[in-house]
């Protein structure tokens, strides 16, 4: 799959961070694809199912060889409460619910979503390994699904599944928030994902919102200190005339050896204004500044939720 750097995805479709307006965010899906954005990603989690539901409205109004699309099995949700179900059964049926909802007859990328969430269930990291990647390998061989793929907050999880699967199983994966300007963990893994013809997908060039003028969620779950540090970054780039949204967009997209980046958002306006950003030289002087800012707190990690 031949993609475009900057990416939309459809987290906010779901209502996750905040309340929606649909015809808005559908939308938002059309300035995305004409903004020469060609891949999506989405997931049956994001706003329990909520976030497949409203894409799959927008789809069935774009053409089909416009844009590649990828989904994830294994985590979902109901009635506000998240369960997870890593099985064999469970994520094949999955995908065929998800094409149902996405209004698609194929899924380009199919991802095994969370996989730290397995970490702690019985089986382990082992079920994703013997469970679930080899019933989304048979989808792939009935012509369901195109690519198979791992996603994770953290990258550790994502290498040792690789490793203990035939090669060629895990073709993509999606790691979020370590490639970002306080966080490029991402370098310390490009050759070994390079070594296993594993294409990257980076996601969260706005750390969830730590790289944000709108301000930190109270939800968010980093330290205090990182918290505080980004937030002088925040002012330092806004006293330059520089929003640090920008900054932070065009830093993830830089890295070639990055296949696409993600953003959301469920206003046309933004995804405008990001493909404005991609687009826009970068200043790397502030980019150094931005970096020395956040100082010891670059890598600082936090546990996924």
């Amino acid at each position: 799959m031949k993609v475009s750097a900057l990416s939309f995805g459809a987290s906010s479709l779901g209502g996750v961070f905040r309340n929606i307006k649909e015809s808005e965010a559908i939308n938002a899906v059309f300035t995305a694809v004409e903004g020469g954005m060609n891949f999506i990603d989405v997931s049956p989690y994001y706003g329990h199912y909520k976030a497949e539901t409203v894409l799959g409205k927008a789809l069935k109004e774009i053409p089909r060889d416009k844009y590649y699309l990828s989904t994830k099995v294994g985590r979902y949700g109901k009635d506000g409460v998240n369960t997870w179900d890593y099985s064999a059964k469970r994520v094949t049926d999955s995908v065929y619910e998800s094409m149902e909802r996405l209004n698609i007859e194929y899924i380009d990328l199919i991802n095994v979503h969370d996989i730290e969430f397995q970490a702690s269930l019985p089986g382990g990291l082992q079920k994703v390994a013997e469970e679930t990647l080899p019933a989304l390998v048979e989808l792939k061989k009935k012509g369901v699904v195109g690519h198979v793929g791992i996603t994770d907050l953290q990258p550790e999880n994502i290498k040792w599944v690789i490793e203990n699967v035939p090669a060629g199983t895990v073709e993509a994966t999606l790691c979020f928030c370590h490639y970002s300007l306080n966080d490029e963990l991402l370098n310390e893994y490009f050759d070994f994902f390079e070594q296993h013809n594993v294409g990257i997908i980076n996601a969260s060039p706005l750390s969830m919102g730590l790289l944000s003028s709108r301000g930190v969620p109270d939800w968010h779950p980093a330290p205090k200190s990182l918290v505080e540090a980004c937030q002088k970054a925040v002012q330092h780039c806004a006293a330059k005339g520089y929003p640090i949204e920008k900054l932070a967009i065009q830093y993830a997209i830089s890295n070639p050896r990055i296949a696409t980046t993600l953003f959301s958002s469920a206003n046309p306006d933004n995804v405008k204004k990001n493909i404005e950003y991609a687009e826009a030289p970068i200043d790397w002087n502030l980019v150094k500044e931005v970096q020395e800012i956040i100082g010891d707190q670059m890598r600082v990690r936090w546990k996924n939720s």
